[in-house]
């Protein structure tokens, strides 16, 4: 029961994180395209026109990346349960989770770098742009991005489980 708890605790914890994570990344989104927002995501989550702004991208993002906490925070959960005992099992976990933002971060900076380096209005990526879209070139690179943060995340699962195995065979209290 108790390591139960434990699970259903850190489950929340990725959740409430990768909301937060969703709100501040389209934060940085706006910036890049308030376009991406008004002639995409504010019509794809139904948001109010009068929150069509920072606040609407925000809620757009927590919208958008709440449910990776489980995605994400779930395997790590499996990992660390598989190789640390019951309440030695936070530490590593919430470690692993900082290692999967820390990699979603630069798979999406990367991403981002990128996008500014070859996308202009000559070279545009094939996928979509709505016809409403007044800024191609800034729509294109915040779908970019958007695009890489969730391979980021990905990613980052696996580099936070390679953490964890790293940390219980480096002789860390708390390794089964």
């Amino acid at each position: 029961m108790r390591i139960a708890a434990i699970w259903i605790v850190l489950l929340g914890a990725a959740c409430v994180a990768a909301g937060l994570y969703g709100a501040v990344h389209n934060q940085v989104s706006y910036t890049i395209s308030p376009d991406y927002f008004h002639a995409f995501k504010f019509k794809q989550f139904h948001v109010a026109p009068g929150l069509q702004n920072r606040v609407g991208a925000s809620w757009v993002g927590w919208q958008a990346a709440w449910w990776m906490g489980v995605v994400a925070g779930g395997p790590l959960i499996l990992v660390g349960r598989k190789l640390f005992a019951d309440w030695s099992i936070v530490r590593p976990v919430l470690e692993a989770y900082l290692v999967l933002t820390i990699t979603a971060l630069l798979i999406g900076g990367g991403a981002l770098l990128r996008a500014y380096l070859v996308i202009d209005a000559a070279h545009l990526p094939p996928f979509w742009i709505p016809p409403d879209a007044v800024d191609p070139v800034a729509f294109s690179r915040a779908g970019e991005l958007h695009d890489a943060s969730y391979a980021g995340a990905v990613i980052g699962v696996l580099s936070g489980a390679v953490w964890q195995v790293y940390r219980s065979r480096r002789g860390t209290s708390g390794a089964v």
